[in-house]
């Protein structure tokens, strides 16, 4: 069956909206490819929801006008970002869920997807913190956390100096946690939650204190205090995790990956010569894009001329696929600049600033595809930052690289990737490695894989089988561990030996 043809993008009404679209599009493509079952479909529903987002946007800016008084709402990227979910979720009640990625839609259907759109006060305690501050300080820590953009693009994006973007950033998570608490306190609880309240909050200050024993039994059991938990622990490196999957919901963590991998590889949202003069459309601005798994695509044009945004041709979307939405984790007025006009800033260039996530549900088995799973309670434990390690070399001459990535563990879990550079241009791939301790995999994103005790066999998802010469593939997936989460050894790509990469 044809996809059905893609919608222009909304022309928008002046050149603040054409920096916005600019600045915000790589965001909102990322995100709907995950919600679909094809790139087609992505950008159709990418399409839709940035004219949703915007709709919305003009609609509470001419309410403040008329008003007064500020409306409550998500800075610009993850306002279009709830405008994908809000699509998909039209999407499926009009009979189009076809399109939609399987797991969306049973979590559409589900209660999760009811607390995003339910009671004010029932709502994930991190969308409602995040709401609660004003739009400068909420688009600081997006853009920070959850984008993973290093500070002095974040400064130049908002119009901070940078010499004191730092200081900003510690203010503002700061108003994140006393937000957050304040929610906390203000939501319905039963009996027992309301008698740890004021306890998870003096815990979940300092990094020294110890969680006694009664509040891990009831943070393993109870979606509502894990959630607050993961917002009010700021010192985990938890708190991407928790605005992604607050805010967003499904596919919270998938999404806050790919951001890792485009920041990393300097692609995400945008250039620092795109529409550097405010309030000037960019023109003819050329952006290499990442595939599913990491993969450097061809460039795309996107042509904003100063009240005209056409949509081009975009081709494959994203970064890097899926794990759950799930959170992991201030009270210092903050005074930072007014922010200007809706999307009147550049995007700037993009380096490493990789966040930490900590899927919080257990993770269902499965060969392949994304899911999401409302916290668990695993926020309790100390998490081991994220580490880098590379895999055993094979003594024979190899035309590929591997390297072996923790990206988050906890007491008894992990998220992990393998990345493999190939110096071969290969058709098709396969990769083979061997767990250490008997970790088993139970969850996979970017290939599908079959496991037999310790030996696991990774093949490469329909939409990434080629790779060019020296281009590079990844995998990404959920674990479960016991004794022991040494890295795997022994890996092979095509039955060739790989040699560790730096």
């Amino acid at each position: 069956m044809q996809e059905p043809a893609m919608p222009d993008l909304p022309t928008p009404q002046d050149a603040a909206e054409a920096a916005l679209f600019s600045e915000c599009w790589d965001a909102v493509l990322s995100y709907a490819d995950l919600c679909t079952s094809g790139s087609a479909a992505g950008r159709q529903l990418a399409t839709e929801a940035f004219g949703r987002g915007i709709h919305e946007a003009r609609e509470a800016e001419a309410q403040e006008r008329i008003t007064g008084r500020r409306t409550p709402r998500l800075p610009r990227i993850p306002l279009l970002l709830t405008a994908v979910r809000t699509t998909a979720a039209a999407w499926e009640a009009e009979g189009k869920g076809h399109r939609l990625d399987p797991d969306l839609r049973l979590w559409l259907n589900s209660e999760k997807a009811a607390r995003y759109t339910g009671p004010p006060l029932k709502r994930p305690l991190a969308l409602r913190g995040l709401k609660d501050m004003q739009e400068p300080d909420a688009a600081l820590l997006w853009l920070a956390e959850v984008e993973a953009l290093p500070l002095p693009d974040v400064a130049r994006r908002l119009g901070l100096d940078p010499a004191a973007a730092e200081q900003e950033l510690v203010q503002v998570r700061a108003l994140f946690r006393d937000r957050c608490q304040r929610n906390r306190l203000d939501s319905p609880m039963d009996p027992e939650c309301r008698s740890y309240a004021r306890l998870l909050d003096a815990v979940t200050r300092s990094p020294d204190a110890e969680t006694p024993k009664d509040v891990s039994r009831h943070l393993a059991t109870c979606v509502e205090c894990a959630e607050a938990a993961a917002c009010l622990r700021l010192h985990d490196g938890g708190t991407p995790g928790a605005l992604a999957s607050g805010v967003i919901g499904w596919g919270g963590l998938a999404y806050l990956e790919r951001r890792r991998r485009a920041a990393e590889a300097g692609l995400s949202g945008g250039r620092a010569d795109a529409g550097t003069d405010r309030g000037i459309a960019v023109g003819a601005v050329t952006r290499p894009r990442i595939g599913r798994a990491g993969i450097l695509a061809a460039a795309v044009i996107v042509s904003a001329l100063a009240l005209t945004v056409p949509l081009m041709q975009l081709g494959d979307s994203g970064e890097q696929v899926s794990a759950s939405g799930d959170p992991a984790d201030g009270a210092i007025a903050v005074s930072t600049p007014s922010p200007p006009p809706l999307g009147t800033t550049a995007g700037p260039t993009r380096t490493s600033r990789p966040p930490t996530s900590r899927p919080a549900g257990t993770p269902g088995a499965t060969g392949n595809g994304d899911s999401d799973a409302e916290p668990q309670g695993k926020s309790t434990s100390p998490v081991a930052g994220p580490s880098t390690a590379s895999a055993p070399v094979s003594r024979t001459p190899s035309t590929c690289r591997v390297a072996y990535r923790v990206v988050d563990e906890w007491s008894d879990g992990f998220q992990a990737t393998v990345t493999v550079t190939s110096s071969r241009a290969l058709d098709d791939w396969s990769i083979r490695w061997t767990f250490e301790d008997g970790q088993r995999i139970t969850r996979m994103w970017d290939g599908t894989f079959t496991q037999d005790g310790s030996e696991v066999t990774v093949r490469a998802a329909d939409y990434d089988k080629k790779v060019a010469a020296n281009g590079t593939f990844a995998v990404g997936f959920i674990g479960s561990w016991h004794d022991g989460n040494a890295r795997p050894r022994a890996f092979t790509v095509n039955g060739a030996g790989c040699a560790a990469s730096g």
